[in-house]
């Protein structure tokens, strides 16, 4: 019997007992995905201008791109877990709720403290609705079809990510910096709408034996990842006496953390959860390969303008092609992944990956602006299908009781390999240049940079690839009469425990 074409599934709403196509509940889903991408990207343009409306130091209104990502960071994990427990529509509605109202009080503040306030609670909102998208569709839409939703909303970052900058340019030049988050009002109440609407209600749990929220496992999980995406964020690649002690107070944190989670009743996150090698892995090359997509973000700026002598405008235009490659082969590289399946397709990303990486660091000095161009579409498009596979392959089997904190861990992952490339690969960059200052560098300096800083990032892929490798679950083959809903013992993530193991 052929299976039906995603747009006409029918998914059940249990709790109110209608039917709503899978089409709006990836709408749905979508918004939730571009509203915090963008919210992510959006910001930056503005910072100059609010640095002189504020009358406030560069350094300042850094605050209001860090509140966010650390409230992003320290939270994704938490309310992954929350929405295990409460119900994720409902969760989802209170979190696009909080990013729609800070965002106007973003939009609204008259003092820069007040706008960096909102900003973390901006974050909030983006921490849940980044948190529960990825788990939404283990519940909306047909297991062979979950490549290509994983495809789509992995197109709907690009977007987001792509759009951000020249949206808020355009904003700020007609109407101020106040519109690049009242912009977020509409796209909001929309979001908001059709979530009401369309997303299936929350299934009635049982009211014995249900699991409680680990309190405890939360704070120390949050001051853990504050610690080390402060030193990541404020030490850009310096290591000095605040640095290193942000680092050893993260290291700390992670230990006492995972001997809080050991003795809990009900943990945020098992620590047998990195017993489960395919899990492990997954999460691993997740954090390697964001790693090193930061560094096309981080690098390829100063190389375009110092080593290839390009102005702000053509700049601008190489930089939007990374993402648009990525917003296209989203969704083809969701079909690849339901046609080959996730661990095959995985391997052809980061194959690809590590191919651009090495590309980057050989052909720019000789082509130019086509040397560079021809590489980053390669490295996105890998990127592209790495990310939808790997996702695809982590959702795919998850309990449904713990989608909600697997995918709040991915999102994790993602977001700590952003952060730690940020800081790891630009000091690697400014290191290979053997310039004090790289913004005066000279051409021939940034490009020793860029290409040691390439050779490092192509090495890190090839360790990726070899993670993947090691972390391909031989043990389950016998496993697929199994269900992620439960039958027989399961491991930290949820997932159906091998034979042997119960």
């Amino acid at each position: 019997m052929t299976q039906p074409d995603p747009g006409r599934y029918e998914a059940a709403d249990p709790g109110a007992g209608r039917k709503t196509s899978v089409r709006w509940v990836l709408a749905c889903l979508s918004l939730s995905v571009l509203l915090p991408s963008l919210g992510t990207s959006i910001a930056n343009v503005g910072l100059p201008t609010m640095a002189h409306a504020f009358g406030a130091s560069f350094q300042a209104v850094q605050w209001i791109v860090l509140a966010y990502l650390l409230a992003v960071t320290t939270l994704i994990v938490s309310v992954g877990r929350l929405g295990d427990l409460i119900g994720r529509r409902r969760l989802l509605l209170v979190g696009i709720t909080l990013f729609t109202a800070a965002s106007v009080l973003c939009g609204l503040a008259p003092a820069l403290w007040l706008l960096i306030a909102a900003r973390a609670a901006q974050g909030v909102g983006a921490a849940v609705m980044m948190a529960l998208t990825m788990a939404f569709v283990g519940e909306t839409v047909p297991k062979e079809r979950t490549g290509r939703a994983m495809g789509l909303l992995g197109t709907m970052s690009a977007i987001g990510t792509a759009l951000g900058p020249s949206l808020g340019g355009l904003l700020i030049s007609g109407l101020g910096w106040r519109a690049i988050f009242l912009v977020n009002l509409p796209l909001g109440l929309l979001a908001l709408l059709l979530t009401r609407r369309h997303l299936p209600v929350d299934r009635p749990r049982p009211a014995t034996g249900r699991a409680r929220f680990d309190h405890a496992g939360t704070v120390l999980l949050a001051l853990t990842l504050g610690a080390y995406a402060l030193a990541m964020t404020l030490g850009r690649g310096s290591f000095g006496a605040p640095t290193l002690a942000l680092l050893v107070a993260a290291v700390l944190g992670a230990g006492l953390f995972l001997r809080v989670e050991a003795r809990a009743a009900s943990p945020l996150i098992r620590p047998a959860v990195f017993r489960d090698r395919a899990l492990s892995s997954s999460l691993a090359m997740s954090a390697l390969v964001s790693t090193v997509m930061m560094a096309t973000l981080v690098v390829g700026p100063f190389y375009l303008s110092r080593g290839l002598g390009l102005g702000e405008a053509p700049v601008g235009l190489v930089l939007s092609v990374g993402p648009l490659v990525a917003a296209v082969a989203g969704v083809p590289a969701g079909r690849v992944a339901d046609r080959f399946g996730g661990a095959r397709t995985t391997v052809l990303g980061l194959t690809a990956v590590a191919a651009g990486c090495l590309a980057l660091a050989l052909l720019p000095a000789r082509f130019g602006v086509a040397g560079y161009l021809a590489p980053i579409v390669v490295v996105t498009a890998g990127y592209a299908v790495f990310q939808t596979a790997n996702n695809t392959a982590v959702m795919a089997d998850v309990r449904p009781d713990r989608r909600g904190v697997v995918s709040g861990m991915l999102n994790l992952s993602r977001n700590l390999g952003l952060v730690t490339g940020a800081s790891v690969m630009g000091a690697v960059f400014a290191l290979a240049s053997a310039a004090a200052d790289v913004t005066t560098a000279r051409p021939d300096a940034v490009a020793t940079g860029m290409r040691i800083t390439f050779a490092v990032a192509a090495a890190l892929i090839v360790l990726a690839l070899a993670v993947a490798f090691a972390g391909r679950p031989t043990a389950r083959r016998g496993d697929s009469g199994r269900t992620a809903a439960g039958e027989g013992a399961v491991d930290g993530a949820g997932r159906p425990e091998p034979a042997g193991r119960a």
